[in-house]
């Protein structure tokens, strides 16, 4: 049995919150496991504790509540006591406390300062449109542009280049008529397409209702917690609408859309159909409000680094601060105690991507280190497949080489002989070595007898001596 993988429920992870750990067991063997005993360590320390039955070749997830007390990377582990087969008994992963997702208001005046004060898990900044600091829309992890009166060449520019290297945009749009040229240009930059604006009337505009959501779609998960839906939807009188499909994530009642999500690029674009401020909505003082905010804050938010990685997945891809190393040696290396990799890496708009060097066969945690400075603390785990104890039978075998390779041959043990045994029986045949060594030696035997029987003195007679 082995550890398939573990996630977290919630992708914030919070100093000192309650944790809903999921842990994937997999049995590959042929056996069920029963009342496996499974811990989990967060560091040194033991934070939870379980058994769990494994039927053979089924996964079962189970879970676990931890608690993270410490800032900074944590190195955690997930033990099973798997014997005798115990080199995959332990998986390792890494968690950390969420870092504070960047929020860049774009517009006028400040709107959404005190709203995303009030938690401390988001950073609030503005900038004013006619003069936006480019600095802090390539740091925001949200972008909001909210009612601009007109949207230029270098804020479109930039907007665009925050949403393809992965940042969320959300996009408020303004009544005033000669603003819709600019927004129909971002729009368009943005991969959206056309889209098309409504007429521009001398009477306030007519407020729609916004339907009541849809409780399935994953957007409101836990949204209507603390939201009665029967209090009333707000109303909303949209300047524009737009053809192409995106996500669904409020509609008004006849159908059309107010709010949907469209993929750009890395990144994501939100587009509202009507303005925030009076007469054309009032959904700013709506319950709703708040939650869809912080919903679509929530979403912007990326973690780069994964818990946990496979030895054998090749590619590593990390959003760190980026510097550079000495003239003679690349900038980083993966360091494991006295073990030290230099992989292959790049360094491409703001990502780093580094490979897995192909003799890193040892699991456990590595430090990405440049100048002796550790930057990321990773987590690797040997290749699942490795625990997979499945075999193939010999007709299973034969049955895959196929007809067409007779260099290949299946030999299967049986009647009390190993396979190197049967080998040496078909392919080798009897050794007849050891006959003509005793061959050998006993024809020198006879060779010695022959020569010492030769040797032996004939007695000659003696000669006659005359009188």
């Amino acid at each position: 049995m082995f550890v398939d993988s573990v996630w977290l429920d919630d992708a914030f992870v919070r100093l000192g919150s309650d944790l809903n750990l999921r842990v994937r067991l997999r049995n590959g063997g042929q056996q069920a496991a029963e009342n496996c005993q499974t811990k989990v360590f967060i560091g040194k320390q033991q934070a939870a504790s379980f058994r769990v039955t494994v039927p053979a070749q089924q996964a079962v997830t189970t879970s676990a509540r931890i608690r993270l007390m410490e800032s900074g990377v944590q190195a955690c582990r997930v033990e099973v006591e798997d014997y005798p087969v115990d080199f995959d008994n332990a998986y390792y992963f890494t968690l950390q406390p969420a870092q504070q997702i960047q929020i860049t208001e774009v517009g006028t005046e400040t709107k959404l300062g005190a709203l995303y004060a009030n938690e401390p898990l988001f950073a609030y900044q503005f900038t004013a449109a006619q003069a936006a600091d480019y600095r802090k829309l390539s740091a925001a992890n949200l972008l909001v542009l909210r009612e601009a009166p007109v949207v230029g060449a270098g804020l479109r520019e930039n907007l665009r280049r925050a949403v393809q290297q992965g940042a969320t945009l959300v996009v408020v749009p303004s009544a005033v008529s000669s603003s819709r040229e600019s927004y129909g240009q971002l729009f368009r930059e943005l991969g959206l397409g056309p889209v098309q604006w409504q007429p521009t009337a001398p009477t306030p505009p007519v407020l729609q209702d916004i339907a009541l959501p849809n409780a399935q779609n994953p957007f409101f998960q836990d949204v209507f917690a603390g939201v009665n839906p029967r209090a009333g939807m707000p109303k909303a009188a949209p300047v524009l609408r737009w053809a192409r499909s995106g996500t669904d994530v409020l509609r008004l009642r006849d159908g059309e859309n107010y709010l949907a999500g469209f993929p750009s690029g890395k990144g994501q674009v939100y587009v509202f159909s009507a303005p925030f401020s009076a007469p054309y909505s009032d959904f700013a003082q709506h319950p709703l409000f708040v939650p869809v905010l912080y919903r679509l804050a929530m979403q912007s938010y990326r973690q780069e680094q994964q818990p946990a990685y496979r030895l054998n997945q090749g590619v590593v891809n990390l959003r760190i601060a980026l510097g550079a190393g000495s003239a003679s040696e690349p900038a980083y290396r993966l360091v494991q105690d006295s073990l030290i990799y230099i992989p292959v890496q790049q360094q491409l708009n703001g990502m780093f991507r580094l490979e897995v060097p192909p003799g890193m066969r040892q699991p456990g945690f590595y430090n990405l280190q440049t100048k002796g400075k550790t930057v990321a603390t990773l987590a690797f785990n040997l290749d699942k497949r490795e625990s997979d104890l499945r075999s193939y039978s010999a007709a299973e075998l034969r049955q895959l080489i196929g007809p067409n390779r007779s260099n290949v041959q299946v030999y299967e043990t049986g009647q009390g002989q190993t396979v190197a045994a049967r080998y040496k029986a078909q392919r080798v045949g009897v050794p007849l070595w050891r006959y003509c060594l005793w061959a050998a030696l006993g024809f020198l035997l006879l060779e010695g007898l022959l020569l010492r029987w030769n040797r032996r003195t004939v007695p000659v007679a003696a000669p006659a001596v005359a009188a």
